[in-house]
């Protein structure tokens, strides 16, 4: 068979697989990446999902048909979210390839892959050999490998891994909060309703309706505009609480009862405290742009405080060496030991549900002893040239404590900034936190008029 080679770098990230349909990923790109996936793992099956984008049966298709073109079967687990993919990788023991674009708009799409068990693969552990498979075509056509074509076995297992986020929390201590969810229009519409089923929770649904051109609003929550109908919901019909699923389903990010967005670090540090309840003295992982408040609530509720880098290949590598119970992202993703290491939006809500159910007491009330600091939240800024602004930043504060693990973080007494590029954009990241709003303030504008060369 003659290779063909094609240069696949444009859509393999640290991360994921990710591009623009048809133009970066198509149906022969799919194909030739579940053929140098199926290579790769060299295992008997592979679990295969898709989200609800209008891209995404076509696609699941060609890979498939990949996977098969190398002697590898096929379970097809039909429309799920990513969390669920991941579920079904540990409970099955079969590497797992989901089709998605997470929170990415509608023409986007792209793959999350893992080892049996749900193991993360990354750009360092795994995905440039994949990349490189794929580039080489030799392969990803014809029969199986055996002479024979390898099958496809369906598999509904939403209901099992309902079953699975719910034993995370004692249902005897939830009581009937009113929920306002907002799914928007991605695969929460799916799986919600079958976790949260038996449950004493009164849901209010938004956008449930699964569609991938994403009609009422992008599926991306960290964007403060992508919750104002859920903040108006929670408000107009006095709810507990309001959460919001992105795309796939993988993460959440809460708005308490008068509607005020809850930033991923002190979800983590609500969700750190409970568990560590529970398990006093085991390790719990937070990133670096975390607040300064979730090692403070780590330590104080009896755990074990390990920073990471970005990114969730590289916390569950740490998760996996450490035996940590439990990893956060400010970004909103929540990694559980107990769930193959892997991350889980639901599982997360549930905890977080079960916890306002012990308080009693609003969770703007929950939350207040963590609301400790000032944050700028996370900042974009469009530069050419990163590494140089990233070492005019290293100049400029020399005086404080340096840290280049993942971009730039300097930290001083009373305030901090993490400055990192993006892995798919010509953007550097900022994240700040002060001990105070109007220090935050004026460090922020300091740090963004270096960032982009008004300094």
């Amino acid at each position: 068979m003659r290779c063909v080679t094609r240069d696949l770098s444009g859509i393999f990230k640290a991360y994921d697989i990710r591009g623009v349909y048809p133009d970066d990923l198509d149906d022969d790109a799919a194909r030739r990446i579940g053929s140098a996936f199926a290579r790769f793992v060299k295992a008997p099956r592979v679990a295969v999902g898709r989200d609800m984008r209008t891209s995404s049966p076509t696609l699941s298709e060609a890979f498939s048909q990949g996977v098969h073109a190398a002697g590898t079967g096929t379970i097809d687990l039909g429309q799920v979210s990513t969390d669920a993919l991941y579920f079904a990788s540990g409970r099955l023991d079969v590497p797992g390839a989901m089709f998605t674009a997470s929170h990415n708009p509608a023409r986007y799409n792209g793959l999350k892959l893992c080892r049996e068990r749900a193991a993360p693969i990354g750009s360092d552990s795994g995905l440039a050999e994949i990349r490189a498979l794929a580039e080489d075509d030799k392969g990803s056509r014809g029969a199986g490998a055996s002479g024979s074509d390898p099958d496809t076995e369906q598999v509904d297992i939403l209901g099992d891994y309902a079953a699975h986020c719910r034993s995370f929390v004692d249902e005897s201590l939830l009581r009937p909060l009113k929920v306002a969810i907002d799914a928007g229009n991605g695969m929460a519409g799916a799986t919600v309703p079958i976790v949260f089923d038996p449950l004493p929770f009164e849901v209010v649904p938004l956008f449930f309706e699964l569609d991938g051109t994403f009609p009422n609003h992008p599926a991306n929550p960290i964007e403060a505009e992508n919750l104002v109908a859920l903040q108006r919901v929670v408000r107009e019909q006095n709810c507990d609480v309001g959460i919001a699923f992105d795309g796939d389903a993988d993460r959440i990010f809460l708005v308490d009862e008068t509607g005020e967005p809850v930033t991923g670090s002190l979800t983590t540090a609500m969700v750190a405290q409970r568990l560590l309840k529970r398990n006093p003295g085991q390790g719990v992982i937070y990133n670096l742009i975390c607040s300064w408040t979730v090692p403070e609530v780590i330590k104080e509720s009896g755990g074990i405080p390990i920073r990471t880098r970005v990114g969730h290949s590289f916390i569950k590598e740490v998760m996996a060496e450490t035996g940590a119970i439990f990893g956060g992202e400010h970004s909103g993703h929540y990694y559980f030991r107990d769930n193959f290491r892997a991350d889980s939006g639901m599982i997360a809500a549930l905890l977080a549900l079960e916890a306002m159910s012990e308080a009693s007491v609003p969770l703007s009330e929950t939350l207040a002893p963590f609301k400790r600091y000032a944050d700028s939240g996370e900042i974009n800024s469009e530069v050419a040239d990163q590494a140089a602004a990233l070492e005019k930043l290293k100049l400029e504060y020399d005086d404080g404590k340096q840290d280049v693990t993942d971009g730039l973080t300097v930290e001083y007494e009373d305030w901090w900034f993490n400055c990192r590029a993006s892995n798919t954009e010509p953007l550097l990241r900022l994240n700040l936190e002060a001990r105070t709003q109007e220090q935050m303030a004026n460090k922020r504008d300091e740090v963004l008029s270096i960032i982009r060369g008004g300094a």
